[in-house]
C-alpha cells in the first residue's frame, strides 16, 4: 500500500510556522524611561565623579571653587539646584581636555561601587517590577556616558543613553561634547531608542524629576513625576499627572 504524502499540508504548515515567528519577531516592546540623577540614585552621578577626580589629582583641586559657592547657597537653601548642578557641569568640561579615558573610567568605578545602592527605594523597586514584566528598561541622562554605563547595568537597565565625551589621540579627551544638541533634547533620544529597539509607546512608562524631563514625559503613556522640582510639580499639576514623593521610610502620592 502506496503512502499518501501531505505535501501540501506540510507547506502550509511551515509557511503559517515562519509567519508566526516573523510576527512574534516584529512585535514590538513595552518600555519604561527613567531619569538616573535624584529620580533613581539619590545624589549626582556626576558631582560625585567630579569630587572623586579632584581626590585623584586628575583635576586640581581649584576646581572646586568653580562650584562651591553654589553648593554653599544651595545647602543654605540661598540658591537653587540648577545653579549648583550647572556650576559643576563646567567644572567638570573645563578640566576634563586631556585627561585620559582611563582616569575618568577609573573614577566612575570607584563612585559606583562604592555608591551604586544609595538609590532611592520607589524607582528601585518600581523597575524590579517592571523587568518581571516584561519592560525593555531605559535610562536617559545628561550625566556621562562613561559613568552611567558602571551604574545602570547593575539596576537591571537594558539601554543607556548619556553625555558622550570626544576621544581625541592618545585617548585624552578633547572637551567636546559629541551631539550634545541631541542628547539635550531627551525626547529626542526617546524617540530615537523608540524606532531602533523596537518599541510601543502603548503602556509606556516614565518617571522624572525635573523639568528637563517633561519632554520624555509629554510622550509616554503613564507620566509620573517623582519627589518633583517646583517647576515640574507645577506642570505635572495641570496636566493631571502622577506625583510621587519619597521621604525618609515613606512613599505617598500627591
Amino acid at each position: 500500500m502506496k503512502k499518501v504524502r501531505h505535501t501540501h499540508f506540510s507547506r502550509t504548515y511551515c509557511a503559517r510556522s515562519e509567519d508566526r515567528k516573523l510576527r512574534s519577531s516584529m512585535e514590538k516592546k513595552k518600555f519604561a524611561v527613567f531619569d538616573v540623577d535624584g529620580t533613581i540614585f539619590r545624589s549626582s552621578l556626576l558631582i560625585q565623579v567630579v569630587n572623586r577626580l579632584i581626590e585623584n589629582d586628575v583635576f586640581p583641586a581649584s576646581a572646586r571653587k568653580v562650584y562651591e559657592r553654589d553648593y554653599e547657597r544651595w545647602l543654605n537653601r540661598e540658591g537653587d539646584y540648577d545653579a549648583y548642578i550647572g556650576a559643576v557641569v563646567q567644572a567638570f568640561v573645563k578640566h576634563l581636555k586631556g585627561v585620559h579615558y582611563s582616569a575618568l573610567a577609573d573614577a566612575a568605578e570607584e563612585i559606583v561601587e562604592e555608591q551604586w545602592k544609595h538609590v532611592y527605594r520607589y524607582t528601585r523597586d518600581l523597575i524590579k517590577d517592571l523587568e518581571k514584566r516584561g519592560y525593555f528598561i531605559l535610562a536617559v541622562s545628561h550625566s556621562p556616558k562613561t559613568v552611567l554605563d558602571k551604574f545602570t547595568p547593575r539596576l537591571g537597565f537594558n539601554k543607556t543613553y548619556g553625555m558622550l565625551y570626544e576621544i581625541g589621540p592618545q585617548d585624552c579627551f578633547t572637551g567636546k561634547v559629541i551631539e550634545e544638541h541631541l542628547i539635550l533634547n531627551k525626547a529626542s533620544i526617546l524617540r530615537r531608542a523608540i524606532e531602533k529597539e523596537n518599541l510601543t509607546l502603548a503602556h509606556s512608562i516614565g518617571v522624572g524629576d525635573t523639568e528637563s524631563d517633561i519632554s520624555f514625559l509629554e510622550l509616554v503613556a503613564k507620566p509620573i513625576c517623582f519627589n518633583p522640582n517646583l517647576k515640574l510639580y507645577t506642570y505635572a499639576k495641570r496636566m493631571k499627572w502622577d506625583v510621587v514623593v519619597e521621604r525618609k521610610d515613606v512613599v505617598y502620592k500627591l
